[in-house]
């Protein structure tokens, strides 16, 4: 009686062991809310108008980048030898009224002083020489001056007091507008890697 009370608790514990596995493989089986949405294709969050904005600007960024070339060994864009020209212009001018100012030179009856002339005859001449020699920096320094060049003429457009000057101001308003829109490009080709054969 005992041996046979025996082999029914056993066989009651495979039973119960049977059930139990079976039971533990099925729920691991199936898969959670969450993972069956995910797997089933659910949509994506969508994007904020701003991360759309963001994703345009970039690939057009991309396209204006890809359409560029970079500079050839001793290239030299045509808006930044204009620039250099021009930079070179100033410096003249400014180094010829340093020169008028130390000899004491009077205009309008108001003495001149040298230093901030020289200091203004220096930068372009620097400007000058890194346009020539296609440095970003130079560029960039000369954007900066054609910049505040449009922001005076556009000021100046509205104290004109006569024809003569209304054309002049517009006509240096339009040319450096149009002289830094040119040098944007310029630099961009600058900015670029250069190529195997430019570093040789």
């Amino acid at each position: 009686m005992a041996g046979s009370r025996e082999r029914k608790r056993a066989e009651r514990r495979k039973r119960k062991r049977r059930s139990t596995d079976g039971s533990s493989a099925s729920g691991e089986a199936r898969p959670a809310p969450e993972e069956a949405s995910e797997s089933d294709g659910a949509p994506a969050r969508s994007e904020t108008f701003q991360e759309r904005m963001a994703r345009r600007y970039e690939e057009r960024n991309a396209e204006a980048r890809a359409k560029l070339e970079p500079l050839g060994p001793g290239e030299r864009p045509r808006a930044v030898t204009v620039g250099a020209a021009v930079s070179v212009v100033l410096a003249l001018v400014f180094t010829v009224s340093a020169v008028l100012a130390i000899a004491g030179v009077h205009a309008g009856g108001r003495d001149i002083k040298p230093a901030p002339i020289i200091l203004f005859a220096a930068v372009f001449w620097a400007m000058a020489l890194g346009m020539w020699r296609s440095r970003y920096w130079a560029v960039l320094g000369f954007q900066t001056v054609l910049l505040l060049m449009m922001l005076a003429s556009a000021v100046g457009l509205i104290a004109v007091t006569s024809v003569l000057q209304a054309i002049g101001t517009t006509l240096l308003l339009l040319g450096s507008g149009t002289l830094f829109y040119f040098m944007v490009r310029a630099m961009a080709r600058i900015q670029m890697p250069s190529g195997p054969s430019r570093g040789n």
